[in-house]
């Protein structure tokens, strides 16, 4: 009897670690398909209000056409805003996640700082990711009005 139940605690112990790695695996994959030069082609939101996205104090369309250089194996990338027009040349040194299959954290490193001495970041919704567009989400209270910013990434390089 005694056997019989070790060999079930076993059996199920095998089951439940096979299942959580093959979880992990899949969302491994996933978060893979990320490496590579990304470009925001468009950015969708409600135009009555003004948004400066991830404080750099510039507005939201120098954003558009910015590359994301991603790369998932040490969590690290850049982004670069253009400079054209009114729009800064900007390079952004990041450190990124994605948690649950679909939120995508990432972090600013300013120069001169280490990526565990950054403490606060931004979440994004990650929606429509196929191997070569993804859009990142994210909603923003505006004098308690909830604002929908969409970002759509269109691959443009595997780096």
């Amino acid at each position: 009897m005694k056997n019989l139940l070790l060999a079930g605690i076993i059996g199920a112990a095998f089951t439940v670690s096979c299942s959580t790695a093959k979880t992990a695996q899949t969302n491994r994959a996933e978060f893979i398909k990320l490496k590579g030069t990304w470009e925001i082609t468009s950015v969708d939101y409600d135009h009555n209000f003004k948004i400066k996205p991830f404080d750099e104090g510039v507005d939201i369309q120098c954003f558009v056409g910015s590359q994301w250089h991603l790369i998932p194996n040490n969590w690290t990338g850049s982004y670069t805003l253009s400079g054209s027009g009114s729009c800064p040349n900007t390079v952004m040194p990041i450190k990124f996640e994605v948690v649950n299959g679909n939120e995508f954290k990432f972090k600013k490193i300013l120069e001169g700082s280490k990526a565990k001495s950054v403490v606060s970041g931004y979440t994004l919704e990650m929606t429509n990711q196929t191997t070569d567009q993804f859009t990142l989400v994210d909603n923003i209270n505006s004098g308690g009005q909830n604002v929908r910013v969409q970002y759509n990434f269109a691959r443009t390089g595997i780096k």
